[in-house]
């Protein structure tokens, strides 16, 4: 990983950079505290540090600053970290207005724009919230449960596939076998069947400098001229250059596949717009985009999964009896009806990402003043330039919300304790509101149709130990944990 200061062949040195950076900083600090300042006493309290780089080392740990922070603070509290103000609001209680609240008033363009020069120019977070309003309708149209229905059956072609390759027994790294078989699912699914099976290793390696080109350093400072920075960019071009040439041929040839390329492809603008068809480059800006919010959190979640299935023999016995049920009712083959009725394998997958939801945060930028009012009655103004910050790994842990919140229960989830539907934004694993994640249900999909197929043709035990979270990536995966499979039928 590239530090802050990896500047290979930069035109301006190395100190220098910091030096501007650092006074830029300074002052758009002294100015955002001024400002601060001059809010009535309902600001909330600031959990100090070293002036001017504590907070971005508070901020670099996360989960010790939010359980240092609540401990001290209770449910909302400030941290400064360079220039800016964190904000965070821990719970339902204060949460609210953060998933509720129109993008006039809490934005994801500010806190998100880092991701602009890897997902390209005029798409998400390079455009106004009209265009972007209209890009998400985009998405929304190519999750729905008939295209949903249309995906599965590639997902379970790529999963049969993959496993083809294993032995009658071995030893497998779970976690980099999916996420080597997600990133097929989704080439397959989302990038179009000429990428699958004809340019796959291509694109694999460009979207590989995409991802190594999203570091920590890069929501500060995404366009700072390191290596990695450097790279991202001339894969993205690249990239954008392949796609050109795909796009092109399959509107040459008429054709009508089963993925998100076609969605794009056929999608026309609407509400005052000129009902244009997409641009190229924001096809290609899109499909980048929908692979980075899918792929690495698809991965993780089917990783945790396996894990806690095969670790935890109760419920693997409930998911292999689940499975059985399914066969003697309604035959072998695994359909999309049938994904949709495993309620033993969705309450597992549920527990797994309440314990380890992919992202550890998610931000907002506060256009305008809004308070929030804790559990206690306490009342807080969150001041208009904050950035605000929700924890779902934090507050999936808060006792008063789950029973045991370190255990794992998949029935917790069951009548009457249904723990996750105590107050709106309890259960926060795929954000909420009117940002909640739209791949939901594509992922539910695709990591029951994987688990189903495995549970049905193997038997599994753990190698090494169950694995800690890895906190070093922007989505919180587990640790290298390696896993022994058996061949066998049910």
């Amino acid at each position: 990983m590239a530090s802050l200061l990896d500047f290979e062949g930069a035109s301006v040195p190395a100190g220098a950079l910091w030096l501007a950076a650092t006074v830029v900083a300074l002052l758009s600090l002294a100015v955002a505290r001024l400002a601060f300042n001059a809010l009535p006493s309902k600001r909330p309290p600031i959990f100090e540090g070293i002036p001017f780089i504590g907070g971005l080392l508070k901020f670099l740990a996360p989960l010790p600053l939010l359980q240092q922070g609540y401990a001290k603070f209770g449910e909302v509290f400030t941290v400064p970290v360079l220039h800016k103000r964190i904000t965070f609001l821990n719970g339902p209680y204060v949460t609210s207005h953060f998933f509720k609240a129109t993008d006039d008033i809490i934005s994801q363009k500010e806190v998100y724009g880092f991701n602009v020069p890897t997902f390209g120019p005029g798409v998400v977070y390079d455009v106004d919230i009209k265009v972007r309003t209209e890009q998400f309708r985009f998405f929304a149209e190519a999750l729905k449960a008939s295209k949903l229905k249309e995906y599965q059956p590639l997902i379970l072609g790529e999963t049969k596939d993959f496993f083809s390759a294993w032995g009658e027994t071995g030893i497998e790294e779970l976690s980099s076998q999916m996420g080597s078989l997600v990133t097929l699912t989704a080439s397959r699914t989302l990038l179009g069947r000429e990428i699958r099976e004809v340019l796959f290793a291509e694109v694999s390696r460009l979207l590989h400098d995409l991802d190594a080109g999203m570091l920590p350093v890069s929501f500060l400072f995404p366009y700072l001229p390191i290596q990695a920075h450097r790279q991202r960019d001339k894969s993205r071009k690249e990239l954008g250059a392949l796609y050109k040439k795909v796009i092109e041929a399959r509107r040459a040839s008429g054709a009508k596949e089963t993925d998100l390329l076609q969605t794009f492809i056929d999608a026309r603008y609407k509400n005052n717009f000129d009902g244009r068809a997409l641009t190229d480059e924001e096809i290609t800006g899109l499909l980048i985009a929908a692979l980075f919010a899918g792929q690495h959190t698809s991965s993780s979640t089917a990783s945790w999964t396996g894990y806690y299935l095969i670790s935890r023999k109760e419920w693997w016995q409930q998911a292999v009896e689940e499975q059985r049920q399914i066969m003697a009712e309604h035959g072998e083959e695994i359909t999309y009806e049938r994904v949709q009725n495993m309620p033993v394998l969705h309450r597992v997958m549920q527990e797994a990402l309440r314990l380890h939801p992919p992202l550890i945060l998610i931000l907002r930028y506060v256009r305008e003043s809004f308070e929030v009012t804790t559990k206690a009655g306490k009342t807080y103004v969150i001041p208009k330039g904050d950035v605000v910050a929700t924890s779902p790994t934090f507050t999936h842990s808060l006792p008063d919300l789950f029973k045991e919140p370190a255990d794992f229960d998949p029935d917790r989830y069951l009548p009457p304790r249904e723990e996750d539907q105590k107050r709106p934004f309890t259960y926060i694993a795929f954000g909420g509101g009117r940002h909640g994640c739209m791949g939901y249900n594509f992922a539910f999909i695709q990591i029951k149709t994987i688990w189903s197929y495995l549970i049905r043709n193997f038997e599994f035990e753990m190698v090494d130990s169950f694995p800690e979270p890895d906190y070093e990536g922007l989505v919180i995966g587990p640790k290298q944990s390696h896993i022994r499979y058996r061949r066998r039928k049910l």
